[in-house]
């Protein structure tokens, strides 16, 4: 297949099967789910054939593919993925493609259903590959409002709050994205094109650029934009409600994938565009991510809700995202950075903790998500003895809770290490702070295991319901067990993909500021 028309079929075949779903008589559900099941896994091998065509050697964006769109307003459909976008393309078709498996308990409007959630896949995939940011704002938006239905129809008592909170939240976030995203196209000479203005922005083109107060509002708006869906705290109130009313293959979609996009949006949007914005808010990024890691701990041990106490876990995991970031060290007499090497550490190490959190907390969720379509309700304190009953189960919620924990060995353990580590050198303070949310962290998962899997009976209703795990269930578990631990092992697999593109974006940062700088300077001067 040409590489240069790869992404747009990725993109287009999770739609196109919708579409075709469609046509499929409703009362047929069982050939429904494995129609919506066989497209989603022609997207995953379509996803893995750009994996293998995709070189490592080269930094910048490959197989890109450039169409016309809407031409007087210079929109066009550019996609192209690099180092820092293939791997949330593949960490995204394989957990939609999981979530399908995982949708056989999904009995009401099973069509719509099918195809809400492929409509969602393509969304989700657009986001990661476009760069042109109408386009991605197209598909921000895109993969709102599936999500709004699918939270909001199929799932508990409380969802039509929780469908409503997440549709504001995210949509103030995509408001203040529009804000900014034309205070770039009137300033640029009129352009969508994301490498265009992260030129601009980094002072490459001759005659345009984006002054300090530019990039310093535009980064803020984007950031709250960014962080509403990371999340981080204070924005993070919509995430437990629309977790605990959601469907488990949406919580898995949710968890493993949207919260990923806030960290990606920063990473290929908010930093390129606004080096010197990035860098004068660096500091508040490593708090806010601290503070976050701290606050979902305490917070996850508060719970007694299973489900609402792995949603804040996600809080908290998604703070070392956020610390990885914004360890950005300058000198402040020449605004040349620092020990630049510890920020490419960190960078490396929120990717990692991104794929990580994407492979373990869709695990954990669908863990929950299994014993609660047995028993139906998910209160810590009335569970126990899982272990006995269903000792299969057991061993595999406990390896995907232990990856998610950050046990060496485990994809958990790469990213959080990665992240301390090159936060000692930016605040030795931050840095005790974030690596003392891992005792908090093993704190409630061991409390949970303990609660749920090794207690002496279980006290809770429908005991006789506890059947063994299926093998479709088990089929689910083990392949996010097994990722895990290859993760865990083998780190290279993604570190070597993502590593060009980080360096590169770290050395266009730091000379992009530099450049700032300097223009300011000299106009001052005048």
């Amino acid at each position: 297949m040409n590489s240069e028309y790869l992404l747009p079929i990725i993109v287009a075949t999770p739609a196109v099967g919708a579409i075709l779903l469609n046509f499929i008589n409703k009362s047929q559900e069982e050939a429904m789910r494995m129609f919506a099941v066989a497209i989603s896994a022609i997207t995953f091998f379509l996803t893995l054939q750009a994996w293998f065509n995709f070189s490592s050697e080269v930094s910048g964006m490959q197989m890109v593919f450039d169409a016309a769109w809407i031409p007087n307003w210079n929109i066009n459909l550019t996609m192209g993925v690099d180092g820092i976008s293939l791997p949330l393309v593949m960490l995204t078709s394989g957990v939609s493609l999981l979530a399908l498996m995982a949708s056989w308990s999904i009995k009401k409007a099973v069509k719509g259903y099918l195809m809400l959630f492929l409509l969602l896949e393509s969304g989700m995939l657009g986001v990661f590959v476009s760069l042109d940011f109408f386009l991605f704002y197209v598909f921000w938006e895109v993969m709102l409002l599936p999500m709004y239905f699918l939270i909001g129809i199929w799932g508990g008592a409380r969802k039509e709050y929780a469908a409503i909170k997440f549709f504001l939240y995210t949509l103030v976030g995509s408001v203040l994205m529009l804000i900014a995203m034309l205070m770039f196209y009137f300033n640029s000479g009129r352009s969508f094109d994301l490498l265009y203005l992260a030129r601009v922005g980094q002072g490459l083109e001759q005659g345009y650029g984006f002054d300090q107060t530019t990039q310093l509002v535009a980064f803020i708006l984007l950031f709250i934009g960014f962080a509403i869906k990371l999340p981080a705290f204070p924005f993070h109130t919509w995430l437990p409600d629309a977790h605990v009313e959601a469907p488990t293959p949406i919580s898995m979609i949710l968890a493993g994938v949207l919260l990923k996009m806030g960290g990606y949006g920063i990473i290929r949007i908010a930093f390129p565009l606004c080096p010197y914005g990035a860098q004068t808010a660096a500091w508040a990024l490593v708090a806010i991510g601290a503070w976050s890691i701290i606050y979902g701990a305490f917070a996850a041990l508060a719970q007694t809700d299973f489900k609402r106490m792995v949603a804040y876990s996600s809080v908290s995991h998604m703070g070392y995202v956020l610390i990885g970031m914004g360890v950005w060290s300058i000198n402040e007499a020449t605004g040349a950075g620092v020990n630049l090497q510890y920020w490419q550490m960190g960078l490396n190490g929120a990717m990692f903790q991104m794929i990580a959190h994407g492979i373990s907390s869709a695990g954990m969720f669908f863990m929950v998500g299994v014993i609660y379509d047995r028993v139906h309700h998910r209160d810590l304190n009335k569970f126990g003895g899982l272990m006995g009953k269903m000792p299969l189960y057991g061993g595999l919620s406990i390896g995907l809770f232990f990856a998610g924990l950050g046990l060496p060995g485990l994809c958990g353990f790469i990213g959080e290490v990665f992240v301390v580590l090159s936060s000692w050198q930016y605040s030795k303070f931050l840095a005790i702070v974030a690596a003392s949310g891992v005792i908090l962290t093993a704190g409630y998962i061991l409390w949970a295991i303990q609660r749920v899997y090794l207690g002496a009976e279980y006290k809770g209703p429908h005991p006789e319901s506890i059947t063994p795990i299926t093998g479709r269930e088990t089929a689910i578990a083990t392949i996010l067990l097994v990722m895990a631990i290859w993760f865990g092992i083998y780190p290279a697999v993604m570190l070597d993909v993502m590593d060009g593109s980080i360096a590169e974006l770290v050395q266009a940062m730091d000379e992009g500021y530099q450049r700032v700088v300097d223009v300011t300077a000299v106009s001052l001067k005048q």
